[in-house]
């Protein structure tokens, strides 16, 4: 089952990176690289073209309090959304707290290990902090960058599927998952 979260006061570190709420000021650095051709079309949804795109998301960042801005050096480089997982898709989650972890960075920040420091410290925070059982994250199949992050965090193979993007396209999807057992064990 989906559990409440409220990220909206809460603030995570890791070695180079700050997890904390979006706020109004973001817009400029959330507009910088949603706006980059390549970004959003990994995550199913078509790059920004105005500014106003831009604040239009950043509002419901806000406003539903489940996405983390990623923070490095003072800049936002991208976004970590501790969302619901979908409970009719996979009615056998119904016993466990549960969410699913997203993730969007800026391509110029690609390669340097970023995300992974980000997700490994979500996830931390989702078990200990949280208490949650189990974390659900998915990515297209095409998306091995996306893919390779969530190895490198744990996560294993649950299942394929589709998904249909805000672009209004059906991707062929993974969807893996991480037990609070499982990321202790390797956390020991």
């Amino acid at each position: 089952m989906n559990v409440p979260v409220d990220v909206s006061n809460t603030v995570l570190r890791t070695e180079r990176l700050v997890l904390r709420p979006f706020c109004q000021a973001d817009l400029d650095d959330l507009f910088e690289y949603a706006s980059v051709d390549g970004v959003g079309q990994m995550a199913g949804w078509q790059p920004h073209k105005t500014k106003q795109d831009s604040q239009v998301i950043l509002d419901k960042f806000i406003e539903h309090k489940k996405v983390f801005a990623v923070v490095k050096e003072g800049k936002v480089i991208g976004s970590l959304g501790i969302g619901p997982y979908d409970e009719q898709k996979f009615p056998e989650f119904a016993d466990k707290k549960a969410r699913e972890i997203g993730y969007v960075l800026s391509k110029a920040y690609w390669g340097q290990g970023l995300m992974p420091e980000a997700v490994k410290e979500a996830i931390r925070y989702c078990f200990e902090d949280l208490g949650l059982d189990l974390l659900v994250c998915g990515h297209f199949v095409r998306n091995k960058q996306s893919a390779r992050v969530q190895e490198k965090c744990g996560f294993h193979y649950y299942s394929n599927g589709k998904y249909t993007t805000r672009m209004g396209t059906v991707e062929d999807d993974i969807v893996n998952i991480l037990t609070r057992e499982e990321w202790q064990k390797l956390n020991k």
